[in-house]
């Protein structure tokens, strides 16, 4: 225990490693072979759809398990290589390598010591909150979208033609008009392939699906001689491991990458933050947001400089991983020894993969990114959080994935202040035969005390509402068929206000005193109690008109009647 306490706050991987018990090590053990045989292929795939070698999708997988099991928060997360980020750095790239003729290599590297570099700055400023913006509805959207562009991308590697088009809908409609023109054996073997990974994914949802396509479609390729056909292969693998490497890139460049690694930052994060929670409340332990900035960001740096490109965390295997028992990154260092023996023996084997079943295999991961099932729910839920997600996918796939990127975060800042701009209100009265006080829209027969309105509104005040709130406060007044003698605002929602809701709410008081109204809180807490202090609010209020409980409001309230009467 003590010598727990002298590791770095920064290293939290590091005390579960030095406390590690031994019953976690047979799911951890098995999690991590058969990740390992779900990640060459995938990580080759996405090592292709990136835009670099098919071998550095696995070497891009070396440097984040060994940085990310120590300074990671989850235990379960699988960081590597992974589908959107590897979309965003072909987008990102692509354009540079057309116009200059750089190495894309050295680009997708120096691109990934750009988004370490970004996500560091981001823990030091300690900007985890910031994945909040992204609400599940923009986020569902912007998943579907990206998903639509990793098929699209694909199309020609699996119908052996080379597409012109740029976009995603042009690339659709080039793919069709082109479809005379497909290499046969090559489309005939993706189709097979993805038909496979489907049918054994549907009966055996926890097998290594990817790891037997490629095993059966490089035996295909071999028995068939099929690469003599025209199939294409991945060719020659280089041998080793990966090594130490400066990309070698103009300033001019790498301030042209600056934008997009911002942009990917955003992206892979709030992935890693939501995967990661997920996981966590499932099996019932905390992680920490900021310190996944540090994680992500030092897994991306450590990436750039062993010639790899920008990572985040894999869902898919994750979950395969959870779903074995993994209970520590042991799962991770596991999976990182079985990949290291690929690249040092099997790479003979690797070097007869077709390429049309790697994109068979990037289309079959993108599926899995289109959520129907959540659309459904959201349509179900509410329709303008449908919308949102139904607008993200649109923002992606219409546009470049980076404006994307910010359309969805766009939009959802825009969601945020509509409803704390437009939050639920209500007027408080009597059910008969409930206790308390209940939103009179909500509950036939309830009825509010004659002369006195109990309002409560559910958001802080802020410049946002303010002119809202006063207009609703108003309104429920006007709607009252008794004259109206109190107006006591239930203050349990609003934990905070500024300035210009202060001045709001002194208008207010000053408009409904000069009706002859009386205004009182009820229920303040006490940060609430101290800035409408500081506000000077309070004595214009006086203190004798803020009420702990509803109940003790309308006492003062009927025995004022009664002094009256």
């Amino acid at each position: 225990m003590n010598d727990n306490k002298a590791i770095p706050s920064w290293l939290p991987g590091l005390t579960w490693l030095l406390s590690y018990k031994r019953v976690w090590l047979r799911g951890d053990v098995l999690a991590g072979v058969t990740v390992a045989a779900y990640l060459i292929p995938q990580c080759m795939a996405y090592g292709e759809l990136a835009g670099v070698e098919p071998v550095a999708g696995l070497w891009a997988i070396l440097p984040p398990m060994i940085i990310y099991s120590l300074v990671g928060s989850s235990r379960q997360l699988s960081v590597g290589p992974e589908s959107t980020t590897a979309v965003m750095t072909a987008a990102a790239i692509a354009p540079l390598v057309a116009a200059n003729g750089s190495d894309y290599a050295s680009l997708a590297s120096l691109l990934a010591i750009i988004v370490g570099l970004a996500c560091i700055i981001g823990y030091v400023a300690r900007l985890g909150f910031l994945a909040d913006l992204l609400s599940k509805p923009i986020l569902i959207g912007y998943m579907a979208g990206v998903a639509l562009i990793m098929i699209g991308g694909q199309l020609g590697k699996i119908g052996g033609i080379d597409l012109e088009a740029n976009t995603v809908l042009g690339e659709i409609a080039e793919f069709f008009n082109r479809l005379p023109q497909i290499h046969l054996p090559t489309f005939t073997l993706a189709i097979l392939v993805l038909g496979f990974l489907f049918l054994v994914q549907r009966r055996f949802p926890t097998s290594p699906a990817p790891l037997l396509a490629v095993l059966l479609a490089t035996t295909a390729v071999t028995l068939l001689n099929l690469d003599e056909q025209g199939v294409a292969v991945i060719g020659e693998i280089p041998a080793g491991l990966p090594s130490f490497a400066l990309p070698n890139v103009s300033l001019p460049e790498m301030q042209q990458l600056v934008a997009s690694a911002i942009g990917i930052a955003i992206v892979g994060y709030s992935d890693n933050v939501l995967t990661g929670r997920a996981f966590a409340s499932r099996n019932r332990y905390k992680i920490d947001a900021n310190q996944e900035l540090l994680a992500l960001g030092a897994s991306n740096l450590a990436n750039g400089f062993m010639q790899g490109f920008p990572v985040s965390s894999s869902g898919s295997r994750t979950v395969i991983g959870d779903s074995l028992g993994s209970k520590t990154q042991v799962f991770s260092l596991v999976a990182l020894i079985a990949i290291v023996c690929v690249l040092l023996f099997l790479r003979p084997i690797l070097a007869q993969f077709p390429n049309a079943a790697l994109g068979a295999i990037v289309i079959y991961a993108a599926t899995k990114l289109i959520e129907i099932s959540e659309f459904r729910r959201l349509w179900r839920f509410r329709k303008s959080e449908f919308v949102l997600a139904a607008i993200a996918t649109l923002g992606v796939v219409m546009t470049d994935i980076l404006v994307g990127v910010a359309v969805a975060v766009g939009l959802s800042v825009i969601d945020l202040f509509a409803r704390l701009a437009r939050p639920h209100d209500a007027v408080l009265g009597e059910v008969p035969g409930l206790p308390g006080f209940h939103d009179i829209e909500d509950w036939e027969g309830a009825k509010t005390i004659p002369g006195l309105i109990l309002y409560r509104y559910d958001a802080p005040l802020c410049f946002a509402n303010a002119e809202n709130f006063k207009r609703r406060a108003l309104s429920a007044i006007e709607a009252e068929k008794t004259t109206v003698e109190w107006f006591v605002l239930d203050t349990a929602a609003i934990v905070e206000l500024d300035i210009t809701a202060v001045d709001m709410l002194e208008e207010l008081r000053h408009e409904l005193a000069s009706g002859g109204i009386t205004f009182a809180l009820t229920r303040v807490k006490q940060d609430l109690y101290a800035q409408l202090k500081r506000a000077h609010f309070l004595e214009k209020i006086g203190s004798d008109r803020i009420y702990l409980t509803l109940r003790t409001a309308i006492a003062s309230f009927e025995d004022r009647e009664r002094v009256k009467s």
